[in-house]
Formats: structure tokens, C-alpha cells, sequence
């Protein structure tokens, strides 16, 4: 029961905040330009949060070396993305190199 209390709770909290954030703008004319300077931060920071954990633990631990494949195709991943601005050739060359990596002894 406790457990359904907490899914409960969670679900009108997390309907409250986006209500209030709907009635909040939906009563102004125009969103302020800083709210909108700063929430343009809002994707990269929710991308990073659930990419890097997976790309630096391994389990519990740190695991920044260079035989951490998972960290290596990121990055490879990474500099693909710099330089094509596209997804579908970031998602291709991460894939290839960790397959390419996965490879190697």
C-alpha cells in the first residue's frame, strides 16, 4: 500500500508543476527572455544526466580509461555529432565504433 501511496504522490506532484508552469505562461503575454535563455539548458542537461553515467560506471565504480569501450565510442560518438549536426550519423558511428571496439581484445 505504501509503495501506490508513493507512485500516488509522485504523480500529483509531478502534474502540479507542470500545471502551474501552464497556468504560470498561459497568464503572461510572452515568456521573459531569461526564462527562455535558460530553459534552452533544459535538453542537453536531461541528455547528459542520462548518457554520462552510462558511459563513465561501470557498476558502482568510476571507470575513466581507455578500456572502458562504452566511454570511447561516446566520445567518438560525441566528435561525429560536432561535426555533422545529425543523429542519425552520431547514433551510426557511436554504434559502429563500440561494435568496432567490442572487436578488440
Amino acid at each position: 500500500m505504501r509503495l501506490w501511496l508513493v507512485v500516488l504522490g509522485a504523480a500529483v506532484g509531478t502534474y502540479a508543476l507542470r500545471v502551474s508552469f501552464v497556468t504560470l505562461f498561459g497568464r503572461l503575454d510572452e515568456v521573459p527572455p531569461r526564462v527562455k535563455r535558460t530553459l534552452a539548458f533544459v535538453p542537453p542537461a536531461v541528455l547528459a544526466a542520462l548518457v554520462v553515467p552510462e558511459l563513465v560506471l561501470d557498476g558502482e565504480a568510476l571507470a575513466i580509461s581507455l578500456s572502458n569501450h562504452r566511454l570511447l565510442a561516446g566520445l567518438v560518438a560525441a566528435v561525429a555529432a560536432w561535426y555533422t549536426e545529425d543523429m542519425l550519423v552520431t547514433v551510426v558511428v557511436g554504434m559502429s565504433a563500440l561494435y568496432a571496439l567490442s572487436l578488440v581484445p
